[in-house]
């Protein structure tokens, strides 16, 4: 494909502001406006068209975001001398950007990311905020996390509809609210730690606060208003006020009273469906019940549900749910995961795994919208870039009706400037061969031995007898080579680079100390701890170099729970050596006790399986370390 800056004449039906669009995001592909170069005549369509003959071409589009779409199969096709494309969504498609989990993307950072989805096609941009939005009167609303001002979510919303994009509202009005409500000065909206308390009527004053500053800066007069997760609702304060009550009927009259607000707002609410589900669930679950009369009874009309999944890897699996919520309330929309939470590396083997199915199930169902997820729990530690083949995966299978790995990536070097082979090789940064994962949730392996202590070794059993050090080593190599070679990613590529490294001499430790002391074997448990040195050396490298990608992408806000996760790391790797140095040179007083012990399984399963540690308080130390 020739690369360099090529010049376009355009005439026909250009939709509106289209000047300052391709300003935008001609420099992506390289293409200028000009008054020389290939002619093209853009028309109104059904969907996209693109057509190529020589040096003219003829760009069909309904929605505005569609000629950008075709702008980029044009880049595409550049070489070509005759080329012809037709494409008709099988469903809406959008890109929910989660900005609560300490990471809150930069403005310009979101803007190339709506760039990108222009290029894509993808025609809606949700901004998951909790507590990350500006709520005039109330001053804990977001405070020292990064929150967006009404001017900052104002002035996207601008850029994002100049590229055709529609930027809906994303907020929580029950649950997910323990950000606001840890606050001493919140604590009278509280049911309990993480929900609001409904029948209270300060509750629906500050609800109404925080519709009005939510909705405000967009466009649209959609809005999602969560409700999802609200675990222990009607358990807290509320049973100490109200007695207990059946947690659907407490649901049911909350969004009521939610609803009403929306409706006087001018509001249209859509809500995560998963607590229709829940309080008749043997296990607090989602997936495992039929919706209970009472959950049907509880459904309030003119709120869209929307039906997230992320787990399942069977076409089967997800129409049966999509059959259970249309005995609820009709057609749902869907929500799937780009598994950007696993830790610091993404998982695309299960992004793929549940993707496709789910993608497949909801065409067929018919299914109106879908949406993709990228999640940050548990700090953020994945980078956001790392969502984008994953954004280009939804985006090609609505528009070609299915899954295409060598379409994908020729689509993802075009729309996104990259080999996505880099960023699905991710996947082998948690997974070390032998290491098999459950059926609903991959083996994190990049996080749990990031953290695992090196005396503390919760693990042990779990990774016994893995050829940990030999694969992450071949990871380090491998991605210092994409580093070295450059590119608009080699930043990116750079930290995986760094974190392999650091995996690879933690895991060397892991592999062997314990048995060696055991062993009594001191000559080589002395070498062991000295190599620590240059580990712990490594460990702030990475550290460096994730401040300087979380700085590129993200508000400052947030990284101190990194900074001091990788600087416990360092202290851990400095004590661990220090006491086996002493211990090595024939201490008697030093003893190793938590080197000594037998190690017992931890998430290991019966049959084999790991079932991960997403939670840096998990994988640290068997002590509690928040309280």
């Amino acid at each position: 494909m020739n690369r360099h800056s090529d010049m376009l004449v355009f005439s026909g039906e250009l939709p509106p502001r289209f000047d300052e669009a391709i300003e935008q995001i001609g420099p992506l592909l390289d293409l200028a406006v000009g008054n020389e170069g290939m002619t093209v005549e853009v028309f109104r369509a059904q969907g996209v068209v693109v057509e190529k003959r020589g040096n003219r071409a003829w760009l069909g589009w309904k929605k505005t975001v569609h000629l950008y779409r075709a702008l980029s199969l044009l880049r595409g096709a550049w070489d070509a001398e005759e080329y012809t494309c037709k494409e008709e969504p099988c469903f809406k498609t959008g890109m929910m950007f989660d900005v609560s989990r300490n990471a809150v993307l930069r403005p310009d950072a979101l803007r190339g990311f709506l760039r990108r989805m222009a290029l894509m096609g993808l025609d809606v941009g949700m901004m998951y905020t909790e507590d990350t939005y500006e709520v005039p009167g109330e001053p804990y609303f977001g405070y020292m996390r990064g929150r967006y001002s009404i001017e900052e979510l104002r002035a996207l919303d601008d850029y994002a509809a100049i590229l055709g994009i529609e930027l809906v509202p994303c907020i929580q009005t029950l649950g997910h609210l323990n950000r606001v409500l840890h606050w001493p000065s919140m604590a009278r909206y509280a049911d309990n730690g993480e929900v609001l308390l409904a029948d209270s009527e300060g509750t629906y004053e500050l609800l109404r606060r925080m519709l009005e500053a939510a909705s405000a800066p967009y466009r649209t007069r959609r809005i999602h208003i969560g409700m999802d997760e609200a675990h222990g609702i009607g358990l807290g304060a509320h049973l100490r006020a109200h007695d207990y009550e059946d947690p659907h009927t407490i649901i049911r009259r909350h969004l009521l009273r939610v609803k009403e607000i929306t409706d006087e707002l001018g509001l249209q609410p859509m809500m995560w469906s998963d607590m229709y589900f829940r309080p008749d669930s043997p296990t607090n679950g989602y997936y495992d019940g039929d919706p209970s009369p009472a959950a049907v009874a509880s459904v309030v009309p003119g709120v869209q549900l929307v039906y997230w999944d992320y787990y399942h890897n069977t076409e089967t699996e997800y129409a049966t749910m999509l059959e259970k919520h249309k005995r609820l309330t009709g057609t749902p929309l869907f929500a799937g995961g780009i598994w950007t939470w696993t830790g610091p590396a993404p998982d695309y083997e299960k992004t793929l795994g549940t993707a496709v199915p789910a993608l497949t199930a909801c065409k067929k169902a018919g299914v109106p919208f879908v949406l993709a997820t990228a999640w940050g729990d548990n700090g953020a530690e994945a980078n956001l870039l790392t969502a984008l083949p994953g954004m280009q995966l939804y985006a090609e299978f609505a528009y070609t009706g299915g899954y295409d790995a060598a379409w994908l990536a020729e689509r993802f070097s075009v729309c996104c400037n990259g080999n996505i082979a880099q960023f699905l090789g991710l996947s082998q940064f948690n997974t070390v061969p032998g290491m098999r994962p459950t059926a609903l949730r991959p083996v994190n392996a990049a996080k749990f031995l990031l953290y695992q202590d090196p005396m503390v070794q919760l693990f042990a059993k779990d990774t016994q007898g893995l050829p940990m050090e030999r694969h992450y080593e071949m990871l380090s190599r491998e991605y210092e080579g994409y580093a070295t070679a450059g590119g608009l990613y080699a930043d990116l590529m750079d930290f995986y680079a760094k974190l392999a490294r650091v995996l690879a001499g933690k895991c060397r430790w892991h592999e062997q100390i314990a048995q060696i002391v055991r062993r009594g074997e001191r000559s080589h448990a002395q070498i062991l701890a000295e190599e620590l040195e240059g580990t712990a050396r490594d460990a702030e490298a990475l550290r460096v170099a994730w401040r300087a990608l979380w700085f590129s992408t993200n508000k400052p806000y947030g990284f101190e729970i990194l900074d001091g996760r990788m600087g416990a790391v360092c202290a851990r790797l400095e004590t661990a050596r220090t006491r086996v140095l002493v211990w090595a040179q024939g201490s008697e007083d030093e003893m190793l006790p938590e080197l000594c012990e037998e190690p017992l399984p931890y998430t290991l399963r019966e049959g084999g399986e790991l079932f991960g540690s997403y939670a840096v308080n998990e994988i640290v130390s068997a002590c509690r370390i928040d309280n």
